[in-house]
């Protein structure tokens, strides 16, 4: 690939690695940043060069992405000691901001990086998971600048398919969408799956068996089978559920927008986390149901 922007990639967990092989098999140079060693060192063997800090990653690349676990972990990437706010030149650099995060601090960092460095800034949170990112599926809703997220469309489509929502923000307002549909889905696929096998039906059967009508969905054919087998290997946390269900409830006590049923959601993945279980994959939120005692995930 010629031609093409050196990228930084700061987060290179579980969500990293997929975004960061993507980029690599597609020909772009990656420079990387975890706080975690072992991951660096992954990065590393994938094909990505690490750097010391956030802030030497964005001295070399002139796309920054980040995709870390927490509203806080962003503000210390962006604004904390070694953060990009150090940049001495950040005209015509762009930070892509693909983690979950709080809106109205996403809007500040926002500003703050700015008004300090010159960098643009688009919030473009993802669903899909690390196997889509690996594969360039993830559904990526942005907020920023028309102009600046449509320079960034030959890298968004090379990592899947992004959609401007709007101004800085919208792109978290839409997760926050995104994930009342997704994490109540996941319970009510918890309780089809305890339905089914109380009725003594071959589970594993019911994706193929609805997939042409209604109830056939993405979801269906990931999570149901991975029910029906109690594997629990995390793609993602369920502790990291939790705190995007307390987001969204947060999000929408703020607008006086009743949530029952994400509430509900809420209240089950707090059992669950406060059963040990934060650990393992949000799809041990069937364990709560079914009665199985999943072994925590190595």
């Amino acid at each position: 690939m010629t031609n093409t922007p050196i990228i930084g990639f700061i987060g290179l967990g579980k969500m990293g690695a997929g975004f960061t092989s993507r980029l690599v098999e597609s020909g772009y140079s990656v420079i990387g940043y975890d706080i975690d060693d072992t991951c660096c060192q992954a990065a590393r063997a994938r094909g990505v060069d690490i750097a010391e800090s956030p802030a030497q990653v964005a001295e070399c690349a002139e796309i920054i992405q980040v995709c870390v676990i927490s509203t806080t972990a962003v503000e210390a990437v962006l604004l904390g000691e070694g953060g990009l706010v150090e940049v001495t030149q950040g005209q015509g650099k762009t930070v892509i901001d693909h983690s979950t995060t709080e809106l109205e601090t996403t809007r500040r960092l926002a500003k703050t990086l700015m008004e300090r460095t010159g960098m643009q800034f688009v919030d473009a949170p993802v669903s899909g998971g690390p196997g889509a990112a690996a594969e360039g599926r993830l559904a990526i809703m942005a907020g920023g600048d028309q102009v600046t997220i449509d320079a960034l469309q030959p890298l968004m489509n090379t990592l899947g398919k992004c959609t401007r929502m709007g101004e800085v923000g919208a792109g978290q307002a839409t997760k926050l969408i995104n994930q009342a549909l997704v994490l109540s889905n996941y319970c009510v696929i918890a309780e089809a799956c305890n339905l089914g096998n109380r009725f003594g039906i071959d589970v594993s059967k019911i994706p193929d068996a609805l997939s042409s009508g209604y109830a056939g969905s993405n979801l269906l054919n990931d999570l149901l089978p991975r029910m029906v087998e109690n594997d629990f290997e995390p793609r993602g946390y369920a502790r990291q559920i939790l705190k995007d269900l307390h987001m969204l409830q947060d999000a929408a006590n703020a607008l006086n927008v009743s949530m029952p049923m994400a509430g509900t959601a809420n209240s089950l993945y707090s059992m669950l986390v406060s059963q040990g279980k934060g650990e393992l994959d949000g799809a041990a939120i069937v364990s709560l149901l079914e009665g199985v005692t999943p072994e925590r995930a190595s």
